[in-house]
């Protein structure tokens, strides 16, 4: 495949290693063509790097297959999961799974990633349920239509930015790619 075609979420092989587009711009040049300066992830160690590659240059596409898994528990740095189908267990370092963490709630179903039959990483669906625990009370008046913010602290301990009309246990939509509010949950 041509780097000109890359995009983010594009598997890709790089020294035999495979990597995940994380941001991808095309960067037209009168003379020299075309480059594409992109952003990359380490599906196996979780490291990022930035790569540009000539228009004309060939990108392998990695063979990547994706199982379904349900997070376990986690035991220090560790994460466990059990594949759904065979329930075989395996686990992932805290540096593998990265901002992930932050959305992984027990009995989450997750797809694992498997490079040459061995799991490397976790893709997390688009959006998750959360319970908020803590956040500071809202003024009287706020509305569903307020445009105002604050902090808010969830079940899984990430904290992100709610409407002032959420409360304490509240259950909320977060966006996993975004990590921002999306809506209050539906009943």
């Amino acid at each position: 495949m041509d780097a000109n075609k890359l995009r983010v979420g594009y598997k890709i092989l790089i020294d035999n290693q495979p990597y995940i587009v994380v941001s991808a711009l095309q960067r037209k040049q009168a003379r020299s063509g075309s480059k594409m300066i992109s952003k990359i992830k380490n599906l196996i160690t979780g490291g990022t790097m930035e790569r540009t590659f000539n228009g004309t240059d060939n990108v392998i596409e990695a063979d990547i297959t994706n199982s379904s898994a349900t997070y376990l528990y986690n035991a220090g740095d560790s994460y466990h999961f059990m594949e759904n189908d065979t329930f075989e267990q395996f686990e992932f370092s805290k540096e593998q799974l990265g901002d992930d963490i932050d959305f992984l709630i027990e009995d989450i179903v997750v797809q694992i990633m498997k490079f040459n039959g061995s799991p490397i990483n976790v893709e997390l669906p688009p959006t998750v349920i959360l319970k908020v625990v803590e956040t500071p009370p809202g003024v009287k008046g706020d509305t569903a239509s307020g445009g105002g913010t604050k902090p808010a602290t969830l079940d899984s301990g990430v904290v992100v930015t709610v409407p002032l009309f959420i409360n304490i246990d509240d259950e909320i939509v977060i966006n996993t790619t975004t990590r921002e509010y999306k809506e209050r949950a539906k009943k």
